[in-house]
Parts: structure tokens; C-alpha cells; sequence
């Protein structure tokens, strides 16, 4: 059998794991899924994985589930089989089996809280008897035909790789500045009810990880909110049927040009507040919006000041501003993941790009199987898919389709020598995947 391990026990190695038992249950044999994990399953959407407090609502509709959009192309002739299978482990299915479909129901289908959904994905994975390693994977490296992820105390070979999950939430303009507080930081202190007492705070970033912590800071006995993006406001996220329709279908998305697909992501997910999130902030005069990347940061007088660099036309311009708080939400790093790998790791990335690793380039080279293209063995990178695959793919929109595209690719590396897949358990046909 091949080997997939998945770096996070997040929403899409619990997603893939599904799948692959269901099919196995059908009788036909993927590739072993074990996600390596340092925490627990679904950690990220509790208080422990720095990423949220567990008590804010969940931005997606919670029957996007592990198996939407229930329009499986994995199993030729079977696939009606296969959805009906999936939906064991739907969210529908998950408050039924745990008494709570009709209070659900009773109370207007609300959207379950980061916690609820932790708990959904946990169930899921518990019935499917997930595999998960624990441990913290401190180096990635190639061992002959196949990734090796080394923790303090294991090492786990595998045929194929797949990244998930933002990275590490700790990160901060000023480490050790009390004055400044990762996305860890503040989570932590509003699961503790630790109340954030400043005249000036600024919230970096302009996406719903800056929108999230807005929301839990209109609460806090703060003065003013300033608001800091490149953008030159903050912008709502479109939510028609034709906008979430990209997410869930993403037929079409190829025959986009590149730059559509850049303003499609732009308008409907990049640096955008969801339109609830929105409704909320209007009412609040506190808060305010200041256009600019944060050039430089310092300690000084009491205050952090932030020195901003706007374009304006063919020029920059910088100007320096005081808070007396500062929250780093600008979210995750693309290319996070890359500090764990090793120098050959790195070697044979850049040597499939064809050039120096970069968040672009990376992206462009998102094949359809979310793999990057022209590395071997496998690296699924499906955060980074949504530019050339679909923007339902780096989120929660289209879970059963990203379980498709990567359970029906080929794992195993090429034979050079006969030209054969050394283990041809999975291959592309023409518009679908199918398992041989």
C-alpha cells in the first residue's frame, strides 16, 4: 500500500482520511492516510491551537462538510454509492447520532461555534479510526523515493505528502514586546476572559482573521480600533449563489484568465469581512480603517510606532503612527511550512518549479490533483490550490471535492527506468479521477 501522510489533523486530513475509509469500505484500496499532528485533531479550532477562542460562530455553512458537495467522480460507476456512504459522516449526521438534529433544526440552523465544529470533525475521526501521529514535525526531508518527517521522537515515511492548516499562530512584528500581541497571544486572553484595556489599538490585516478578533474586541474597554491593510477600505466578501457557487463547483475556474481568477479570489476572499462580520463593525464608531503595509515597527515612549508605506501612484510614502496596543492579525505565511524542510527537500522543490521558491510561482504550479507539478514524490499543497485550481479549495467550501482530487492522483513515484508508476494505485483519467 501507499503511504499519505498529511502534515495537521485539521478539516481536510480528516476529510481525506474519510473518504479513503469509505472506500476501502467499498472494497478497493487506497493509500493509507496518517496525519502527523502535535496537538490533537481539529486543535485549531479550539482555544489550545492560537487560531481562536472556540466560542465565535463558524464563517461557513456547517453542511459544508467533510463530504460536500456530495458530487464524487472517484469511483467510475460507484460514485452515487460513494456519496451516499459519505453522508455517515455528515454534519446532519453527526447531530443526529449525538441528540441535537432537532434542536438545530428548532432554533433556525445556526451556524455552530469553532468549538461545535472541533467537535464534529473529532467525531468524525474517531468513527473512522483515524490515524494520527502525534508529535511536532521539526524537519522534512526526502529519503530516497519517498518524505521522511522527523519529530523528537519518531520518524514517518511516506509515499506521498500533503501540508494543511495556517502554520503557527505566534508570530509577531516585536516578539517579546508585551505591547504587541501575536493571534495566539490575543486568543489566549479572550478564552481567559482577559479584558483588553488601551486608548489606541491597531489590528493589522485586512482578512477575517483581522475580522474575527474585531468582533471579540468590541467587547473589550478599548477607546479606538484602527484598522491597517493595503486595501483601500475593507471590503465585504460577496456571498450571492454566484459567488459561493466558485467555491463549490469549480468547473469553470480553468478557463478563467489568470488575472479573473486574481480579482475573483480578491472580491470573494482575499482581504475581505464576511458580510455578517460587516453589519456588525458598521454600528461601531470606534473603529477605523488606515491604508498601508507596515514598513518598520518600534518600541518607543510607552507606544508602538508603526512606520506605514502606501503607494500613491508611482511613489511611496511613509508615515509614523502611535498606538498603545497592537494585535499582528495578518494571518497566515503562504510558505510557512517551508522552514521544516530540509536543504534537500528544498533542492527538489525548486528544482521541479523550475526556479528560487516563491509564494507566485508555488501557486502557478498547483496542478489538479493539488500536488505541485514535476516534484516527486507527491507534495499536495491544497492551501495554496485556490489560483489555479478553485478558491473553494484552501477553505472549508469543497471538502469532498479536495478528497477527490487527492485520493484519485498517482502517489507513488515514477520507475524511470520502465516509465510505469511504481505503484499505479490511482490515475487520471480525462475530466475525472478514477481508482484502479
Amino acid at each position: 500500500m501507499t503511504t499519505l501522510a498529511v502534515l495537521g489533523a485539521g478539516a481536510k486530513a480528516v476529510a481525506v482520511a474519510a473518504k479513503a475509509s469509505v472506500v476501502r469500505e467499498m472494497g478497493i484500496n487506497p493509500p493509507d492516510v496518517i496525519a502527523v499532528e502535535r496537538t490533537g485533531v481539529a486543535a485549531n479550532w479550539y482555544a489550545i491551537g492560537g487560531w481562536t477562542d472556540g466560542a465565535h460562530r463558524l464563517g461557513t455553512g456547517p453542511e459544508k462538510d467533510v463530504g460536500f458537495p456530495y458530487r464524487s467522480a472517484l469511483v467510475p460507476r460507484r460514485n452515487a454509492e460513494l456519496d451516499e456512504r459519505m453522508t455517515c459522516y455528515s454534519w446532519q449526521a453527526y447531530l443526529i447520532a449525538t441528540g441535537q438534529f432537532a434542536d438545530w433544526i428548532d432554533r433556525g440552523r445556526p451556524a455552530p461555534t469553532h468549538r461545535q465544529w472541533g467537535q464534529y470533525l473529532c467525531w468524525v475521526a474517531e468513527r473512522i479510526d483515524m490515524e494520527v501521529a502525534h508529535g511536532e514535525v521539526d524537519r522534512i526531508a526526502v529519503d530516497g523515493r519517498r518524505w521522511a518527517l522527523h519529530t523528537r521522537d519518531n520518524t514517518i515515511h511516506a509515499d506521498a505528502l500533503m501540508v494543511t492548516g495556517p502554520g503557527q499562530a505566534e508570530r509577531t512584528l516585536l516578539p517579546g514586546n508585551p505591547r504587541v500581541l501575536s493571534i495566539a497571544q490575543f486568543w489566549h486572553r479572550a478564552a481567559q476572559h482577559d479584558r483588553i484595556n488601551a486608548e489606541r489599538v491597531a489590528m493589522i490585516g485586512g482578512g477575517e482573521t483581522a475580522a474575527a478578533m474585531l468582533n471579540e474586541l468590541r467587547g473589550h474597554p478599548v477607546s479606538t480600533i484602527t484598522v491597517i491593510s493595503p486595501q483601500v477600505t475593507l471590503f465585504t466578501r460577496g456571498e450571492s449563489y454566484f459567488e459561493n457557487s466558485l467555491f463549490s463547483d469549480p468547473t469553470h475556474w480553468t478557463a478563467l484568465t489568470l488575472q479573473e481568477r486574481r480579482d475573483a479570489i480578491a472580491r470573494t476572499d482575499r482581504g475581505v469581512f464576511s458580510s455578517s462580520v460587516q453589519d456588525v463593525l458598521m454600528a461601531d464608531d470606534r473603529i477605523r480603517h488606515l491604508r498601508g503595509r507596515v514598513a518598520h515597527a518600534v518600541g518607543r515612549d510607552g507606544q508602538i510606532r508603526l512606520t506605514l508605506s502606501t503607494n500613491r501612484g508611482s511613489e511611496d510614502f511613509e508615515t509614523v503612527h502611535g498606538f498603545d496596543l497592537v494585535i499582528d492579525g495578518s494571518g497566515l505565511d503562504a510558505l510557512w511550512f517551508t522552514s521544516l524542510f530540509s536543504q534537500d527537500a528544498l533542492d527538489l522543490l525548486e528544482l521541479g518549479l523550475g526556479g528560487p521558491l516563491g509564494s507566485d510561482r508555488l501557486q502557478e504550479a498547483i496542478g489538479y490533483d493539488l500536488a505541485v507539478e514535476g516534484v516527486a514524490p507527491k507534495l499536495f499543497l491544497p492551501n495554496l490550490a485556490g489560483l489555479n485550481q478553485g478558491p473553494g479549495f484552501p477553505n472549508l467550501s469543497c471538502l469532498g471535492l479536495l478528497s477527490d482530487r487527492v485520493l484519485g492522483a498517482e502517489l507513488s513515484p515514477t520507475d524511470t527506468a520502465g516509465g510505469d508508476p511504481a505503484r499505479p494505485a490511482l490515475r487520471r483519467d480525462d475530466e475525472h479521477q478514477s481508482i484502479r
